[in-house]
Order: structure tokens, then sequence, then C-alpha cells
């Protein structure tokens, strides 16, 4: 089946990396199924792909994008032919900035005619989100919380988590216009980090307490910072770098983003009882597939039954796919970015 997508074909200005062509679907193994794209979401792995600054992304010329919403159109022997038509959520592994999408059949959800967008959100944003806060290590009543890029699409999914939890939430933001989304959502304080020196204000909110968890997608100089206000029990979960976006200077910006986030001693977060947690939600997908199969309808139930609630960033048409990735790189965004499909 002969398709369309837009491919990664060159690193640096979204304008021109991305290119539109025609490609030949691969032929349906047993347990996959064809989604014909309604609307795709944009990740901030994506960013770092385009910068070259992203391990796990595959050779150029290459298709990013991790989910989409669309119609199932097709089967393989193996699946439920019932499923054919339905509109559905989807994962895939890399490949959905495009008209098709191949997929596995545990990778899909049906859903209804609920936004485009909202669905989106709840794919990578929600599943990370759920996976970190409520099925790796799950947040606990009072728990104190420290979020990251609170008003992004991770960061607003962990604030509603977090609360329905019973924690304490600390909502990092970079504007003062995000302050007020985070505070509608729960966050019990918020900390601009361009107002001072958040590792101060962050111990303002603290009151003489420590950190339980800290959910940190920025690694670089904000790692050492963070641990230094974890407590007895606390936790990092490490699961980004986006303080590496952006960097001009190649191999030694890499070397110095790892330098300042330093050497982790075994014995030493023993004898503190800290623990730190890496995720790279690609990892668990290839090796997991059940996990991420039971944190995707988990979190399509919450949505569903009012506990969620999605923030949309704005979806975008195809034409205006590099408007859309800007927006994202800017930091200025909230909530989840998506593009339609013509």
């Amino acid at each position: 089946m002969k398709t369309e997508g837009y491919f990664l074909v060159k690193k640096g200005d979204a304008k021109t990396a991305f290119e539109l062509r025609s490609f030949e679907l691969p032929t349906l193994k047993g347990n996959e199924v064809i989604v014909e794209i309604e609307a795709f979401g944009l990740n901030y792995a994506d960013v770092m792909a385009r910068h070259g600054l992203y391990r796990g992304a595959p050779p150029m010329p290459c298709i990013l994008g991790y989910e989409a919403v669309g119609k199932v159109v097709e089967v393989g022997s193996e699946v439920d032919n019932d499923l054919v038509g339905k509109r559905v959520i989807a994962f895939c592994r890399f490949g959905a900035y495009a008209k098709h999408v191949v997929t596995m059949e545990y990778a899909v959800v049906p859903v209804g005619d609920e936004d485009a967008i909202e669905l989106l959100a709840l794919c990578t944003q929600g599943v990370t989100a759920y996976y970190m806060a409520e099925y790796l290590t799950p947040v606990y009543e009072n728990d104190i919380v420290l979020i990251h890029a609170a008003a992004g699409g991770v960061g607003t999914m962990l604030i509603q988590m977090a609360k329905r939890r019973g924690a304490k939430v600390i909502a990092k933001v970079g504007r003062t216009e995000k302050e007020a989304l985070v505070k509608e959502l729960g966050a019990d304080h918020v900390v601009n980090y361009r107002s001072g020196d958040y590792v101060e204000l962050t111990k303002a909110a603290l009151n003489g307490n420590k950190l339980d968890v800290s959910f940190n997608p920025a690694g670089g100089s904000t790692f050492k910072k963070d641990m230094s206000l974890l407590g007895a029990g606390g936790r990092m979960i490490v699961f980004g770098g986006s303080e590496l976006s952006g960097a001009k200077f190649g191999i030694l910006s890499a070397l110095s983003f790892v330098f300042k986030m330093g050497r982790i001693m075994p014995v030493m977060l023993m004898g503190k009882s800290r623990s730190v947690l890496g995720v790279n939600m690609l990892e668990i997908a290839d090796s997991k597939p059940e996990v991420m199969k039971h944190c995707l309808h988990e979190v399509v139930k919450l949505y569903q039954s009012g506990a969620l609630k999605p923030q949309s960033g704005g979806m975008f048409s195809e034409d205006q796919l590099a408007e859309a990735h800007a927006t994202l790189e800017s930091g200025n965004s909230t909530g989840k970015i998506g593009v339609k499909i013509n």
C-alpha cells in the first residue's frame, strides 16, 4: 500500500528539515494493523531528533512521530476484523508523521468522537506521566513533588495525577502566563525560574521540608540542584534532556551536559536513602509492551471518567508542520501540540 509521509531529511531548522515523500507500507504481520491518520502528535524528542541529539531516532531519512489518532483500515491475520473502521488512538515506533502508519494491535485503543488533540495527549504524555507517577514509583498522599516544565504536555498530566493521589505540588514554569494554568490544575506552589534561582524559590515553597519526588525532563545543571532538594526516601525521575536542546557546539555541548549532571555513587544514594530513576518510554515499549498497553488503557479510563483533562497547545495543519515544531521548541507552548492531516 502506497502512502505519503513527512520525512526528516536534514538536521536543523524545521522549515528545511522535513520533506513530503511517497513510500510503500510494509506487508502486515499477523498482529499488526494499518491506521489511516487523522492527526498526529509532536513530542520534544522530535525536536531533539531534528537537531541530531536523540540517539533513539532512526537514521535519516526517517519519519518521526510516536502517536496518532485515526481509523483502522486493515488488520493482520491474528487481529479481530471488528477493529476495522474503528477510530483509535495509536502508539507507533516512529512513523506517525504520515497519512498511514503500521503498528501493533496492542498499541491501539478504540475511542469515540472526543477531541483529537486531547486524545493525542493521552498517548506519549499521558502514558509517560502515568508510568512514572502511578506505575514505576507511585506518588503517595502528602508527598511533596516538584514538576519541571509543569505547563507542558507531561507536566500538566503529572500535576493532575499527583493531586489525584493527594500530593503537594510545586510547579516549575518559565513564563508568567503559565502560572494561572498550573494553579488551575491544582498546583499548590508555582516557581517561575525567570524570577530568580529556582532552587531558592523551591526552598521557600518547601518551608523547611524536603522534596519527596522530582520529575525532571531537563537534566544537565538541574540534576544536581534537584538532588540537593531531595530528602530521605526522595526519588528523582529523569525523563529527558531538554537543557541540551538548541546547543550549538556539538560534542562539546553534550560533554558539558553530562559533566553538569555529575557522577552518581550508589553508596551515597544508599547512605542518604535517595533514588535516581531514568525513564525512556521507547525502551519500555520495546521490552515491556504489556506495560505500555496497561498504562495506555488506564489513562484512557481516567480521561473518559473525567479524572484527567488534557491540555491543548494547538492543532496545526500539515502544511504548518515547521511552525508546530518551532512552537514546541520555543518553550512558549502549553499542553499538547498536534498536526491534522488535510
